[in-house]
């Protein structure tokens, strides 16, 4: 496996100058890798397409749901008694708010257990989701002087680089041939986490 850094630029254009400026610091060419990597969801990693089989940020919704379900319904049978007891309405309308209670106990758990999977910007932490935008992968080396990775990864950010990213993974003919978009960059140590982490910024 090789030390790989990497991070995410708006366009080709930005990526090719950070590339020339790793060039200048005698970073070889058959090390540099870019190009463009797909919108969250959009990589067809799984034969029914899409990258996962549940969205990480749905997965806990339905626990939340049978929980909302139960609140729900327990509160709107509560309310029907109520309005039995104190109005002349059919007995069918006033059992009928526990129905409506338990609907909408379970959208509201439903939605309350929906969360947003990318996380704040943290070293040596994954973002919990890749965002869309050319990549350009660097094969960190090594000689007697030792590892080129924090001159590598300063670079990058130094050019408009976001998410500096450290990963192992194959180098094979001038490329990261076993990335992986649907898995998170890891953040580089090498480098302070950007404020912000936002597609196209």
């Amino acid at each position: 496996m090789s030390l790989i850094v990497a991070a995410r630029f708006t366009t080709f254009d930005e990526a090719e100058s950070a590339a020339r400026a790793l060039f200048a610091r005698g970073v070889a060419e058959a090390d540099v890798s870019i190009f463009y990597v797909n919108p969250p969801g959009q990589n067809n990693r799984i034969a029914t397409g899409g990258d996962e089989v549940a969205d990480r940020g749905a997965r806990s919704a339905h626990r939340s749901a049978w929980i909302g379900v139960a609140v729900g319904a327990v509160v709107g049978v509560a309310v029907g008694a109520l309005v039995l007891m104190l109005t002349d309405v059919p007995w069918i309308a006033a059992a009928a708010t526990g129905g409506v209670g338990a609907y909408c106990g379970a959208l509201m758990g439903a939605l309350s257990g929906m969360h947003d999977a990318e996380k704040s910007p943290r070293v040596g932490r994954d973002l919990g989701v890749r965002h869309a935008g050319v990549l350009l992968a660097v094969h960190v080396t090594r000689d007697a002087e030792g590892s080129n990775e924090a001159a590598i990864a300063t670079t990058l950010q130094q050019h408009g680089g976001q998410d500096v990213e450290q990963a192992l993974g194959r180098w094979h003919d001038g490329r990261w041939s076993d990335f992986d978009p649907a898995r998170a960059p890891v953040l580089s140590d090498k480098v302070p986490p950007m404020t912000a982490s936002t597609p196209g910024h």
